[in-house]
């Protein structure tokens, strides 16, 4: 009989778990607990207990070319970063295009994910869903976690003294939808992540006042990179990864440093991150500096205290006045349904193999996917762990037995931060290369040049799209090498939209 498999989620791990299941022969079922699939990326008026929120202005961090799944490539005429909501109509195109709806039950929450008593033997699971308020039980022989760390928010109010003293409003950046609550106010956003720099930038619009605090600073990137290329098609490519792997390290720190600071030196601007030496998660903003230049925002060190109507920085004798604060304080992760002794998160740390697989069970049966925060596009990485997974539960090529995740866990293994703050312990390109070299995907840059150099150059020198993995092992895709020879011409598809008289179109 087929293997059975229980998907958790049909956002964008959800989807992909589901498709490389069916691409293995296996027979999956994915559970989602709300009406419709696309996850974190389904955009709803409401904010939904134990569901991702969004705000409307969402954009993608990474470009088209960068975050598709590698073996379809979005619309040519898609904008180069995503709205969210072009980035929900690819999901679902994704979801059509390989027949994953009949395996989706909607409106199914999992209750709770257990083992079996002879786990030991068969490494099999008992799920119990819950749907229309009557509760199933299941026996699945594996599990694919996708339940994403986007929905139980982290608000540590007690690291904020005086925060109930405070007579206005506040609440954490997952229940901003709008910036009309910012509409005269003076605001304060407490936080550096991505949504707390987006929401700063609306609020600045209609807000009287903008000051973000960060006691701990942030590199910024724009959208917009070196001569206006997408931002992670010139960041990412073999050759840059490379060099930046391979320098000594305070060589490699000082050429990031160099190259986050081209577009505006950040000290001038008061977001020197403090340890520069740590590769923390860049903030993507187009806007920000600008802003910060207009004086449209201001940018304070860490809260010392809240008063009735006003704020304390540190290091910052006079008082702020405040009307509102948002926090932009992050999530925490959790798993409801599992046992505490599947998973251990401790202090926000989870002990998993390579960021997947827990390291203690007898049987790899039970998998996470997409809780490592890459410097680069989710999608292809949630693929790349899904096509790795898939094939573990199978047993073809596994490359991980009990004894490895034993091992891992005598030899240091990794034990990841899944804060949104966390050190980027891994490098996106490095990580997919290493799944990747797991299931024999990895694409060879040496074999390629003696028969195909264009494509050898190609793939060292230009991006590192996600179609690279698709070029041989299981899973070969056969248009991956048009797909990445025609990887330039989709960016330049929606932005060159007026060709001046008398130019060449070459770019």
């Amino acid at each position: 009989t087929e293997m059975r498999v229980a998907v958790v989620g049909a956002g964008v791990s959800g989807l992909t778990a589901t498709k490389c299941c069916l691409d293995e022969g296996l027979e999956p079922t994915c559970f989602e607990q709300s009406q419709d699939i696309g996850g974190l990326w389904r955009y709803t008026e409401h904010i939904e207990a134990g569901r991702p929120s969004l705000y409307p202005s969402v954009i993608s961090n990474s470009s088209k070319e960068m975050s598709a799944f590698s073996d379809f490539p979005y619309p040519e005429d898609f904008p180069v970063f995503l709205p969210n909501a072009r980035l929900l109509d690819y999901l679902r195109r994704y979801a059509e295009h390989f027949g994953l709806r009949e395996h989706i039950k909607l409106g199914t929450t999992v209750v709770s994910i257990r083992k079996r008593p002879d786990f030991a033997t068969t490494g099999q699971w008992n799920v119990v869903t819950e749907a229309d308020g009557k509760q199933t039980s299941h026996v699945f022989d594996a599990v694919m976690v996708c339940s994403g760390n986007f929905s139980e928010p982290s608000l540590p109010l007690h690291c904020f003294p005086g925060i109930e003293r405070f007579q206005g409003q506040y609440f954490h950046s997952r229940q901003y939808k709008h910036p009309d609550v910012f509409q005269g106010k003076r605001v304060l956003v407490v936080g550096m992540g991505n949504s707390g720099v987006d929401i700063a930038v609306e609020a600045s619009h209609v807000a009287a006042k903008v000051t973000i605090s960060t006691s701990r600073g942030a590199w910024l990137l724009g959208r917009v990179f070196e001569h206006g290329y997408p931002w992670d098609m010139v960041f990412n490519t073999r050759l840059a990864s490379l060099i930046r792997n391979n320098l000594p390290g305070p060589l490699s720190r000082a050429l990031i440093n160099y190259t986050v600071n081209q577009r505006f030196n950040h000290e001038n601007y008061g977001l020197q991150p403090d340890k520069s030496c740590l590769v923390r998660e860049p903030v993507l903003s187009d806007e920000l500096p600008s802003y910060i230049l207009t004086g449209r925002i201001t940018i304070k060190p860490g809260v010392k205290e809240f008063k009735e109507n006003s704020v304390v920085f540190h290091n910052c004798p006079e008082e702020e006045p405040i009307d509102i604060i948002v926090f932009g304080t992050g999530y925490n992760v959790s798993f409801p349904f599992l046992e505490e002794s599947v998973i251990k998160v401790e202090n926000k740390h989870a002990s998993l193999y390579k960021y997947v697989f827990p390291t203690h069970l007898q049987k790899p049966t039970l998998a996470v996917l997409g809780l490592i925060r890459p410097l680069g596009g989710i999608m292809p990485v949630t693929e790349m762990q899904a096509r790795w997974v898939t094939r573990v539960f199978k047993g073809r090529r596994a490359h991980v037995s009990p004894p490895v995740c034993q091992n891992a866990a005598q030899t240091g293994h990794i034990v990841f931060g899944l804060t949104f703050d966390e050190v980027l312990k891994t490098e996106w390109l490095v990580y997919m290369d290493t799944i990747s070299s797991f299931i024999g995907a990895k694409p060879s840059v040496l074999g390629l040049l003696c028969r195909d150099p264009w494509l050898a150059l190609t793939i060292f020198f230009g991006p590192c799209s996600p179609y690279q993995y698709r070029l041989g092992g299981p899973g070969r895709w056969e248009g991956a090498r048009q797909a990445i020879l025609t990887q330039w011409d989709r960016v330049l598809k929606p932005t060159k939209t007026r060709v001046p008289a008398g130019s060449s179109s070459s770019f």
